[in-house]
């Protein structure tokens, strides 16, 4: 009654090792991998440099 795969052991390799889905750390991960992926969209098109236009234009 420990849950699903109490008595396997499982062995990964790779990103497998840090991303994976069997357990908590793995699921951890994943999430701390999303939210950083979404802030860092946000703070790309908050800082990217306004396109500036002249305030005087000539005639």
């Amino acid at each position: 009654m420990a849950g699903h795969d109490s008595g396997i052991e499982h062995k990964f390799t790779g990103i497998q090792k840090y991303f994976n889905s069997y357990t908590i750390t793995g699921r951890r991960n994943c999430v701390i991998a999303t939210y950083a992926s979404i802030a860092m969209v946000i703070l790309y098109f908050k800082l990217k440099p306004k396109k500036q236009t002249p305030a005087v234009t000539e005639k």
